[in-house]
């Protein structure tokens, strides 16, 4: 049974993993800058004066048009949200309607051992979003190995930091229209695993409980 998720919860569980880790630097002007295109460019948010002001704002603070780029890439990522609580739903509704599940095949192995073979990121994955991987790569092989491929763009392009990527992760996730408790944790801890510590993970929190309500697009301008 789902639960209501309040930005109170969030913010609750963030302070309980924040419990043991150390105040560190405060978060610097460029990556501050990043962390609000981030979430003024999610899809939860999409302010287009907010993205017009968060561009502004990272140039002016010496970032790189290819780092705000970056930035919006690994954010356009958020709709496998989407497939996260949908495929996994899809499969347990077929279970309890008695249906096979999609047997196992070379295709599907293949892919399981290349795409995620004995990575620990995988393992911590599966503990948030338990049942996902699976669940995609059952119901398509061609959009796991899709999620895999548009996901890993950001991070293979690397112009951003990968802390600064993991506190525009949690950010968005972290915004008052998607409050996605679980990429919250896992982007967090993977912050605090890549050296970032309380006082910057606890600025990207805010940056991200003051995003808008979405205010609709208009068209272009």
């Amino acid at each position: 049974m789902s639960r209501l998720v309040r930005l109170t919860d969030l913010r609750d569980e963030a302070e309980k993993l924040l419990t043991a880790v150390p105040d560190g630097d405060p978060l610097d002007e460029p990556s501050g800058a990043l962390v609000r295109l981030a979430v003024n460019a999610s899809v939860c948010t999409l302010d287009p004066a907010g993205i017009d002001d968060a561009i502004g704002r990272a140039l002016d603070a010496g970032v790189t048009p290819e780092q705000v780029h970056e930035t919006l890439v690994l954010v356009s990522a958020l709709g496998v949200h989407t497939l996260m609580e949908g495929s996994r739903r899809l499969s347990t509704a077929l279970r309890a309607r008695g249906l096979p599940a999609t047997h196992e095949d070379p295709t599907r192995t293949a892919l399981r051992a290349r795409l995620v073979g004995t990575d620990p990121y995988w393992a911590e994955f599966e503990r948030e979003v338990p049942g996902f991987l699976d669940a995609l790569l059952e119901h398509s092989p061609e959009a796991y190995e899709a999620f895999f491929a548009y996901c890993a763009v950001p991070w293979t392009t690397g112009t951003v930091r990968a802390r600064t990527k993991e506190l525009m992760a949690m950010a968005c996730d972290a915004t008052p229209t998607h409050r996605y408790l679980p990429g919250m944790r896992l982007h967090l801890a993977n912050a605090v695993r890549l050296g970032t510590g309380a006082v910057a993970i606890r600025k990207a929190l805010q940056i991200g409980a003051a995003a808008p309500s979405h205010p609709g697009v208009a068209g272009a301008g």
